[in-house]
């Protein structure tokens, strides 16, 4: 997003100079579109935290969620720096899940152990979001930690490879934020060191990707007034770029979106959406689409066998799988996304009331 919020820029600012020591998050309001008095608010609350940590101003993150465009409480937000800092404990990742939520229903958290050297090591994580999510790197935050001693760059790969299939594959409502943020923090307090690759580092790879792919599928779980959980699985693409491509388009079509709120087998709005994806000379022959188990497309027409009732049982399903074959290639690509129920209307409709 062009508008990226203050926080966000100063963030990225403090992470060239020095690693970070402190994060400090505030929600119901944004700090974005607050132009340079926003910059500045964002320094001030990084300058207040370290004064009473001990620590230099770079070393402090901030992070901001809420409403776009209002100044941000500076005042408000510091006199409450040193309770803060004082409750902090080895085992608050509960109440921080709680305390970032803006329009979540529930807190969102998950956390895995393994072995690493013979040393137990550990991968925890926290994310809020729930409305304007589409990220590209959900408003979301997510903070994922671990106690093994990995390098900036292994860490930064690492978190490249498990975004890409987590929360760069997620969208309930198409809205990229202007605070969308993803932080991943080593302390190495258990000892243990990560290697650049081998075995110890597949293993730990996978750990951070598992956290962040359950932090991800609870955002859309948790996607304001939804009421479905959906797969979109596109393969047989030319590369996978265009095969998110459909994806998106069929996640992001708010007729495919009210048709599975209401479980109605409208399949006809799935067919369009992957027809006006934008992908050229599209061979319309091969193209098959399932519901699940269920055929619903072939050779770009309704299947010989489909019939409405198998439709309508798979509507109702919480969970459920589009899957486009475009017998193009060999590439694929998944997202999640929602349904759009009257709650979601009816939430942003309210949101600053």
């Amino acid at each position: 997003n062009a508008f990226c919020a203050a926080p966000v820029t100063v963030a990225k600012r403090h992470l060239a100079a020095t690693a970070p020591r402190y994060l400090v998050i505030n929600t119901g309001n944004a700090n974005a579109g607050t132009g340079a008095q926003g910059l500045a608010d964002a320094e001030a609350t990084c300058r207040a935290l370290a004064e009473l940590a001990g620590c230099r101003p770079e070393e402090v993150l901030a992070y901001s969620t809420g409403v776009i465009g209002e100044p941000l409480p500076v005042e408000r937000l510091v006199a409450g720096l040193p309770a803060a800092l004082a409750a902090l404990q080895s085992d608050g990742w509960t109440e921080a899940a709680h305390g970032i939520m803006t329009t979540d229903t529930r807190p969102k958290w998950a956390s895995r152990r393994f072995m690493l050297k013979g040393r137990d090591v550990t991968v925890t994580g926290i994310a809020k979001g729930a409305g304007m999510i589409c990220p590209n790197m959900a408003t979301m935050l997510a903070f994922v930690a671990t106690d093994a001693l990995v390098d900036p760059a292994t860490l930064q790969h690492v978190l490249h490879e498990a975004v890409a299939e987590s929360f760069n594959a997620i969208t309930v409502d198409g809205d990229t934020s202007t605070n969308d943020a993803l932080t991943l923090l080593a302390t190495g307090q258990s000892g243990a060191t990560v290697p650049t690759q081998g075995e110890d580092y597949a293993r730990f790879a996978e750990a951070v990707r598992d956290v962040c792919m359950n932090l991800a599928q609870a955002i859309i779980r948790d996607g304001e007034g939804a009421t479905k959980f959906i797969t979109v699985q596109v393969n047989g693409g030319q590369d996978i770029a265009e095969c998110r491509q459909v994806a998106y388009t069929i996640a992001h079509s708010p007729l495919v979106k009210t048709a599975f709120f209401a479980a109605d087998p409208n399949w006809g709005r799935i067919l369009a959406a992957v027809g006006r994806a934008g992908l050229t000379d599209l061979d319309l022959e091969r193209v098959a689409i399932d519901l699940d188990e269920v055929g619903i497309v072939r050779a770009g027409c309704r299947a010989p066998d489909y019939t409405e009732a198998q439709g309508q049982t798979v509507m109702a399903r919480p969970d459920i799988t589009i899957r486009v074959e475009l017998g193009r290639g060999a590439a694929a690509a998944r997202i999640w996304t929602t349904d759009f129920s009257f709650d979601y209307v009816r939430i942003n409709a309210e949101y600053r009331t």
